[in-house]
């Protein structure tokens, strides 16, 4: 069962919009095949070229959901998050189901895979991995490792945080600023 938690961003968030989230985005809950309640995330931002952009988050036992979409449209854009989130939803179960039959299993209680799943799987194309890197951690901080990143022209950098010692990535976002993703060890 999915609790909505919807808020505002420069703009307040009237019953209509609620109860359409909520319409558009319940329609998730007939992939969750248990009783257990989870938390939707809905942060609705409006900005003064009158567009709108739609964040929802929600997080499941076995996957992280998350979809964001910008539209003039309100309303449209509550629509294609859904979608969006949607197919991840379904992409996951098909992913699991391929790999649960490769193993021999039968099924996996936790997800109910419909014959929609099945239909999919077979459109769905392989994920084909092409080359693979070894590398070797340098102990640096965020900063070294952007200008390691804008030097070397990527779009992303691992390195091994100095100060714990642990696996890192810095990223660019699409806004242009960076971003650091830091793991435990």
């Amino acid at each position: 069962m999915l609790e909505f938690i919807v808020r505002g961003e420069n703009l307040e968030i009237t019953e209509a919009m609620r109860e359409y989230v909520e319409k558009r985005l319940v329609r998730l809950e007939h992939y969750l095949n248990d009783d257990n309640r989870y938390d939707a995330h809905v942060n609705v931002k409006s900005y003064k070229d009158g567009s709108h952009k739609i964040e929802v988050t929600i997080q499941l036992p076995y996957l992280l959901l998350r979809a964001e979409d910008t539209e003039k449209d309100l309303y449209q854009a509550v629509d294609f998050v859904s979608e969006k989130l949607e197919r991840q939803i379904r992409k996951h179960k098909t992913k699991v189901n391929r790999k649960s039959r490769e193993k021999g299993f039968k099924g996996i209680e936790q997800l109910d895979f419909t014959a929609e799943v099945e239909a999919e799987e077979d459109e769905a194309p392989a994920i084909e991995i092409v080359r693979t890197k070894h590398l070797s951690l340098k102990p640096m901080d965020a900063e070294e490792a952007v200008l390691q990143m804008d030097l070397l022209g990527h779009d992303f950098f691992v390195f091994e945080e100095a100060e714990t010692g642990n696996p890192s990535v810095v990223y660019k976002r699409k806004d242009g600023k960076y971003a650091v993703i830091d793991a435990e060890a």
